[in-house]
């Protein structure tokens, strides 16, 4: 449906009435964004599959109580998905990496084989230092730069205000350049 025709508080209001097709609105418009998050979060796609499912479960058996606090409905999905998330970490006390054969490096017009390879040894370990973060900074990163939200959305889902996501993105910012300090990796590649 075209975001012009969706007007979301009337679906949230059907939804929260018990109207499942109204909900199946929310599902497709959010159920991408919801499913990177978890992605990125876990790095696992059945995982990642399974807490997605289970997001919008909860989602659906807890909308009638859902209320409008001035934060998009997203912000609320995002917390789901981020509780869920951090317990699914805390039930496995492990981090998990995304595989470098999962991280696609498309070559690009023009490019040598061994421009492709220092690319790709430059995200691999731009992934690693990354995965090293604590899980709040990690969030961060991925609404950011993933999900491509504003200081100001990322606040609504982190439950901080634009202020402080700004000092954390700055904090974090540093936190990467000091780890990649002697490793003289290249952020900027084409």
């Amino acid at each position: 449906m075209p975001d012009i025709e969706f007007n979301e508080e009337d679906v949230l209001t059907r939804a929260s009435q018990g109207d499942r097709d109204a909900f199946g609105l929310l599902y497709e418009r959010y159920i991408d964004r919801i499913f990177n998050y978890v992605y990125y979060r876990t790095g696992n796609l059945h995982d990642a599959e399974d807490l997605t499912a289970r997001v919008f479960q909860r989602a659906m058996n807890h909308i009638q109580s859902y209320t409008d606090r001035g934060v998009p409905f997203s912000a609320w999905l995002y917390r789901i998905a981020h509780n869920l998330v951090a317990n699914w970490h805390r039930d496995r006390s492990r981090r998990q990496e995304i595989p470098i054969s999962d991280v696609p490096v498309l070559p690009s017009k023009g490019d040598h084989p061994e421009k492709n390879l220092v690319r790709s040894q430059e995200q691999d370990a731009l992934l690693r230092f990354i995965r090293r973060l604590p899980a709040e900074r990690q969030n961060l990163l991925i609404l950011k730069f993933v999900e491509n939200m504003s200081n100001a959305e990322i606040g609504a889902i982190m439950g901080r205000s634009e202020g402080a996501v700004k000092s954390l993105y700055h904090r974090t910012l540093l936190a990467l350049r000091d780890q990649l300090g002697d490793q003289k990796i290249n952020l900027d590649s084409d």
